[in-house]
């Protein structure tokens, strides 16, 4: 078997360098995929009620990158959305990121833009040096601001203190003048109409691209001959942990169906505060779907499963740098994507590197 481009891993950098390949190029491409689906992450399915779910968590797309969002449109149509989230606290449901609204909300008052930029500043606490996240939050927002939306949600997103992590991962908070709850404000917001399963279905329906499911590539790269392998799968895999595993944070998902027709007002509630779960989604406010019945899912971080968060210690990027020192070094190899990387990408960062990378490729 010869395949001039053999690509480890089905998700969207995958998919995207794929389609790219296969129809800009007009070579032939081998995807070799461990799971028994295409799409990564953002595969989505319908559940036994016939509800639409994210079956490894929510996901809605948005950019600044109309070329990137150009691209995306090519094969599906698009049901504009804008993703709101409300963060449980005090007993109370008020909008994330932090607004004119949400402190409004929080503290019973109406202050306008300027007397909200007073109030803010009147809470912040002077640090000489800012190491850690911790640092971040109180020398911007403050103590009350800190435990009320960021510590404690931190101790169950990361299993550590936000003293304990780099000051990197929350580097700023956003705090918003006005009234703008939406929980993005880039130009291009949206989900695929018919679903992302079906979006990258259609990316791969091209006669140069041939799928292998349910397969470790280990398994089979030996029998196969290629003059070029797109690597997009965990980077310490492939040098077979020579260093030891990275570690990642993994999550937890619990799907609950319930016989009403809306569980909570917007589609993400986060619970910095109270229970295990870090938040809930509601499918069908995503979707647009309707349908007697809703079906939720509830978020547990944990460490052991699937991996879909690099750890954001010096530790973990220090090792993840020794591997890619050996990554360099690889002849006829592309390192695509966040696992092959070890760095957290939102989906159009992801379609952006490559689509980058392929227009090197073809060069």
């Amino acid at each position: 078997m010869r395949f001039p481009y053999v690509i480890v891993g089905a998700g969207l950098a995958g998919i995207t360098m794929a389609e790219r390949i296969a129809s800009q190029m007009n070579e032939k491409v081998l995807i070799i995929e461990k799971r028994s689906h295409i799409g990564g992450n953002v595969y989505d399915s319908y559940d036994k009620e016939g509800i639409l779910i994210h079956n490894y968590g929510p996901h809605t797309f948005h950019t600044n990158d109309k070329e990137v969002f150009d691209y995306i449109c090519g094969f599906t149509e698009w049901n504009d959305y804008q993703h709101r989230v409300l963060s449980y606290v005090d007993g109370n449901f008020v909008p994330l990121p932090i607004s004119l609204e949400t402190i409004n909300r929080l503290y019973n008052m109406n202050l306008s833009e300027d007397e909200m930029e007073d109030f803010i500043a009147s809470r912040r606490i002077p640090i000489d040096e800012i190491k850690t996240s911790e640092d971040v939050v109180l020398s911007q927002g403050g103590r009350d601001i800190y435990e009320k939306f960021f510590k404690y949600f931190t101790i169950k997103q990361w299993g550590v203190s936000p003293a304990e992590l780099d000051r990197t991962v929350i580097s700023r908070i956003p705090f918003r003048k006005n009234r703008d709850t939406r929980y993005f404000t880039d130009q291009y917001q949206g989900n695929p109409k018919y679903g992302y399963t079906a979006m990258c279905q259609k990316m791969l329906d091209h006669p140069n691209i041939k799928i292998m499911l349910n397969t470790d590539y280990k398994e089979v790269i030996g029998d196969i001959a290629y003059d070029k392998l797109i690597y997009t799968g965990p980077i310490d895999y492939y040098f077979d942990n020579c260093y030891g595993e990275l570690l990642y944070r993994s999550i937890r998902f619990q799907f609950e169906t319930h016989d009403c027709e809306s569980y909570q007002p917007v589609t993400s509630t986060r619970y910095p505060l109270d229970y295990d779960y870090t938040r809930i989604t509601e499918f069908k406010k995503m979707t647009g779907q309707k349908h007697p019945k809703t079906t939720i899912l509830k978020e547990f971080p944990c460490f052991g499963g699937e991996p879909y968060y690099p750890y954001p210690t010096q530790e973990w990027k220090a090792l993840a740098e020794r591997y890619r020192e050996l990554a360099r070094k690889e002849e006829n190899v592309i390192f695509l994507g966040r696992l092959a990387q070890y760095k957290y990408y939102d989906m159009d960062d992801v379609i952006r590197e490559a689509l980058d990378v392929f227009e090197k490729l073809k060069s």
